[in-house]
């Protein structure tokens, strides 16, 4: 039996989350938490395997209550916010999975049962490891916003490689999926294409289209067709149509 905690301080969304977990026979829920503070306590005292953690609370934050506890004792998590600018401070480096506020029941089945098999498997030294890393990460000083990583941290299959991000020639992708090329090797993430624009320097990589984000420096040719349709042809050959709604943009960044 997967024993569960859930923390949130909206007494409406933990009703809701112990209504989902009704008709798991898989799961017994041991608690819940309305405050980091008690969640610190029944954490330590009631030792859940897996926990539902609200990132924003009234009191502190989720990773506030993560950062408390012993990282041999830290649970599994699945993170809960209603805040895109808190999970994009979690997860922008380490890429967790979380459930962003208003979920809907199915999304939250998947990363149930994602959390019941990985316990039942014995699969979560992993992700303790990742965890733990993430708190490390989240008690590092904030960088300048003007700052761009040299490496890039990507979330593959259970690892995070580090990728020169000199060494990106372009990035196709569609809905929440991107593909990075480099100039040796393909990256698939599930991520959209306005997520990695953030962590790329805007003097280098430069959106052309709804599906694709090219580095300049690997810009061969621009391309006029006889339709008015504007192509780019990189240096290794690929073509990719320049979007008239990012036309201005393009040409302003050149200089053009």
């Amino acid at each position: 039996m997967i024993r569960i905690l859930i923390i949130d301080d909206e007494a409406l969304a933990r009703q809701r989350i112990r209504h989902l977990l009704a008709g798991e026979d898989a799961v017994d829920i041991i608690g819940e938490c309305k405050n980091g503070t008690d969640a610190i306590h029944q954490i330590q005292t009631q030792q859940p395997d897996l926990i539902f953690l609200d990132i924003q609370m009234k009191d502190m934050t989720g990773f506030d209550v993560l950062q408390a506890i012993p990282k041999e004792e830290l649970p599994l998590v699945i993170f809960i916010t209603a805040y895109d600018k808190y999970a994009i401070k979690a997860f922008e480096v380490f890429a967790f999975d979380y459930l962003l506020k208003p979920f809907k029941d199915e999304r939250f089945k998947v990363s149930l049962h994602n959390a019941i098999n990985d316990l039942q498997q014995k699969k979560t030294e992993p992700q303790a490891q990742e965890l733990s890393a993430l708190l490390d990460y989240l008690k590092q000083p904030v960088p300048s916003k003007t700052l761009r990583p040299q490496m890039l941290p990507l979330k593959l299959s259970g690892k995070i490689s580090f990728v020169d991000v000199d060494h990106i020639q372009y990035i196709v992708g569609s809905g929440y999926y991107i593909e990075i090329f480099t100039t040796d090797k393909k990256y698939l993430l599930r991520e959209t294409l306005t997520q990695i624009l953030t962590k790329l320097n805007p003097d280098q990589f430069i959106r052309i289209h709804r599906s694709s984000i090219i580095n300049l420096q690997y810009l061969d040719e621009i391309l006029y067709g006889n339709g008015g349709e504007i192509d780019v042809r990189m240096k290794n050959g690929e073509h990719f149509r320049l979007s008239k709604s990012y036309r201005d943009d393009f040409f302003q960044q050149l200089g053009i």
